[in-house]
């Protein structure tokens, strides 16, 4: 429609300059989105917004109605009135695409099926504007009077040749629904694998393992230079166990196994880590004598920041190159982790240990030889701990960075049953305690206060207070 008749519509219209790159963008996007629909998706020639799906093998899976849902669903995020029809042909889906008009005119939100060897009649009382042919032809058939597709049909195979040669006879042959238009299978991109043969048999890991790991920079490095990350890693394993290829041609006894990963990467060192595992719990039945590494599927490569801590993410190398910048940008004591203490004040049960850059292996975890120093602003006497690292409760205090004087509405028996903080009142709904811990009294810093660990159903959440000589204090939050 023009822009004044879609103003009338809409009168908030917004009107934008036709981009090719950005509906060329969007396309390939919409093409990628199908192709877990269809391995069969190919953008019509000409026709923006619009593709021809493969809709054949799908009994199993629902037919071809559960198809048609499904790209509805999938392009509706493109446009809100998204049509599908399924047919035998290019130009009859195309056509009924177009004819899925409801009563007041508007394209209907459903999805449309000719039933097989249907086309030519679904055609025939549909004008010749949903033909596509040249226009000295079309005007030639409106002179005569021929405004329907089954109207050309109707005519003569010879007639219409002798008339308007090869492009009248190849729109005789659409109105017929004869359309050599067909969805074409998708590449999937290179071949990317890489198999490399062990000089003898072996039943141990490690040589595999070996192998696995050059294949996988190799692998990984055409993936960076095409800008593709891998999302699933296959491992193909040839057994030595007299099943192999024979002089007359036979076919080598392979096992295959995949592992995949939560988001695609194009790292070597997370894939090796589930290579590693998958070996690990590999049951061999016979000794390996060549290896194949293949990157089954893969995906654009993200410039997204990860995260250290995510499993997903997990790559001790670039965690370690992260602690090497951050120590050459912030000094050796830079980097630092926090080390449990045996302490009666909860402030001071814990200190920070440097990162040093030798590493010892413990049992499942990585225990760092550090110097270990205090925390920041704390003038506790300080004796160096044991090499022992000890596993984080899975209850964490998060301290103030200071003690926050609060006001406290008690009970008769001092219980705390509601907290005054930032101008907000917090009801108390358990409270456990007093729990009176003193000492350091040796130091210019000594403490004697009276503990309560609180709850709060309005907050849903736990924290910590105390009461000394001072008055009541909000000392931290429990994660």
């Amino acid at each position: 429609m023009t822009v004044a008749a879609a103003r009338g519509r809409c009168a908030t219209l917004e009107v934008r300059e036709w981009d090719d790159v950005c509906v060329s963008r969007e396309m390939a996007r919409t093409s990628a989105a199908f192709l877990s629909a269809s391995p069969q998706v190919a953008p019509a020639a000409g026709l923006p917004g619009t593709w021809w799906v493969g809709a054949s093998g799908f009994d199993g899976l629902g037919g071809e109605r559960a198809l048609a849902d499904t790209l509805r669903q999938m392009a509706r995020v493109w446009s809100p009135r998204a049509r599908v029809c399924v047919a035998d042909s290019c130009v009859v889906a195309r056509a009924g695409t177009w004819g899925m008009a409801d009563g007041g005119g508007q394209m209907a939100d459903s999805a449309h099926i000719v039933p097989p060897g249907g086309d030519a009649a679904y055609l025939a009382p549909l004008p010749l504007t949903l033909i596509p042919m040249d226009t000295e032809v079309r005007e030639a058939l409106v002179a005569l009077g021929l405004g329907t597709c089954g109207a050309l049909a109707a005519l003569s195979s010879g007639e219409v040749e002798r008339r308007w040669g090869a492009a009248g006879l190849s729109a005789w042959r659409l109105a017929h629904g004869i359309d050599p238009r067909r969805p074409v299978l998708t590449p999937i991109g290179p071949l990317r694998q890489a198999h490399a043969e062990l000089a003898l048999s072996t039943t141990s890991a490690e040589p595999v393992l070996f192998l696995v790991r050059g294949a996988l920079e190799r692998l990984m490095a055409d993936l960076i230079r095409d800008g593709r990350a891998a999302a699933a890693v296959s491992i193909t394993l040839t057994l030595d166990d007299g099943r192999g290829a024979l002089p007359s041609g036979g076919t080598p006894h392979t096992i295959t196994r995949e592992v995949r990963a939560p988001r695609a990467l194009a790292r070597v060192a997370p894939w090796f880590e589930r290579c590693r595992a998958l070996l690990d719990t590999w049951t061999l039945t016979a000794p390996v004598c060549a290896v194949t590494v293949a990157i089954t599927t893969t995906a654009p490569l993200g410039a997204e920041q990860g995260d250290l801590l995510a499993p997903a993410w997990r790559d001790p190398a670039a965690a370690e190159a992260a602690f090497e910048r951050l120590r050459s940008a912030l000094g050796v004591r830079g980097v630092v982790r926090p080390v449990a203490r045996d302490a009666y004040c909860p402030e001071r049960e814990g200190v920070w240990t440097e990162m040093g850059t030798e590493m010892v292996e413990g049992r499942g975890l990585m225990v760092d030889k550090a110097t270990t120093t205090p925390p920041p602003h704390s003038s506790t006497v300080y004796h160096p701990p044991s090499t022992t690292y000890h596993l984080p409760s899975t209850i964490s205090l998060r301290l103030l960075e200071s003690p926050e004087p609060v006001t406290i509405i008690a009970s008769p028996q001092g219980e705390p049953r509601a907290l005054d903080w930032q101008n907000r009142r917090i009801p108390i709904a358990r409270a456990r305690g007093p729990e009176r811990l003193s000492g350091a009294w040796w130091t210019d810093a000594p403490f004697a206060r009276d503990y309560w660990r609180c709850e709060s159903d309005e907050l849903e959440q736990e924290f910590l207070l105390y009461r000394d000589s001072e008055g009541w204090k909000l000392q931290g939050w429990y994660d």
